[in-house]
């Protein structure tokens, strides 16, 4: 191939590793930090980490968005409380807010009925996760996070290629096979340029109620030793939390009161500064 101008538009090649595929936001959009929250594998509570992250960035001051992007199986609305359908102008979609203020944009708040399913293959799917983007006006945002789902499949190509996300952080639990599975999502993230900010590993033990001795649950965990093999930081280690469980089923996120994120906010902040 000849030595690339970076002059797309009038280029002859098909495919260029230069060009640009990033889409536009919506013109009424201002959005200053993109963070995707992303995971190996389901079921290490990203959506847990993604909406504490929300919230106690909420608590600084800072006015957040989350980008529902688990188009298949969206959990933020039910965390939030949020079951009413968005709305919009001519101009876009108008995000749901939660109680104290935090935008939110998630399949199911789409439908009339939150327990239909979303039966569509992948292509839609990413072609939804695209329209957040474009069609929602994400107004004044400070921090834009994008709870996506397990895996790198479509919709994290999608996000990585389509939006101008500055960093990801990586959420996993205590697993042998837990190197494998990280090792896959930070791959596909070095190939996309997109920086990885740094490890949370959640399940990381409970305390005992009585004498507040740490119990591994799910065996030693190696969450040190992963971040050192892949030279990211380890940013925060979540204990099993019933209590914040409970306030997940029942909407009541936002009533949290815990600290185990403290360092991700604080290194988010630095980004902001």
């Amino acid at each position: 191939m000849a030595e690339c101008n970076h002059d797309c538009g009038h280029c002859s090649q098909s495919a260029c590793e230069q060009r640009d595929l990033r889409e536009k936001p919506n013109p009424k959009s201002n959005i200053k930090k993109v963070i995707g929250i992303v995971s190996g594998k389901g079921g290490v509570g990203k959506s847990s980490v993604t909406s504490l992250l929300a919230v106690q960035l909420h608590r600084k001051g800072y006015r957040v968005g989350i980008l529902d992007a688990d188009i298949t199986g969206p959990s933020i609305p039910k965390m939030f409380n949020l079951h009413t359908i968005v709305g919009g102008t001519q101009d876009g979609v108008i995000p749901a807010e939660t109680e104290t203020g935090i935008h939110v944009i998630s399949a199911n708040l789409l439908t009339d009925d939150e327990k239909t399913p979303v039966i569509w293959r992948g292509p839609l799917i990413a072609g939804m996760v695209k329209q957040f983007w474009t069609e929602v006006i994400w107004d004044n945002i400070d921090f834009l996070l994008i709870d996506m789902p397990p895996g790198t499949g479509d919709v994290p190509l999608t996000v990585f290629q389509s939006m101008a996300v500055d960093g990801i952080i990586m959420v996993t639990s205590p697993q042998d096979l837990v190197s494998l599975i990280v090792s896959k999502a930070v791959n596909m993230a070095g190939m996309m340029n997109i920086p990885v900010l740094g490890l949370v590993e959640n399940y990381s033990y409970v305390k005992c109620p009585h004498c507040n001795e740490k119990i591994n649950v799910f065996g030693t965990s190696h969450a040190e030793e992963v971040a050192k093999e892949f030279n990211l930081k380890l940013l925060a280690q979540m204990p099993i939390d019933s209590n914040l469980a409970q306030l997940a089923d029942k909407g009541e996120i936002e009533k949290a009161e815990v600290d185990y994120l403290d360092n991700v906010v604080d290194m988010l902040e630095s980004m902001e500064a």
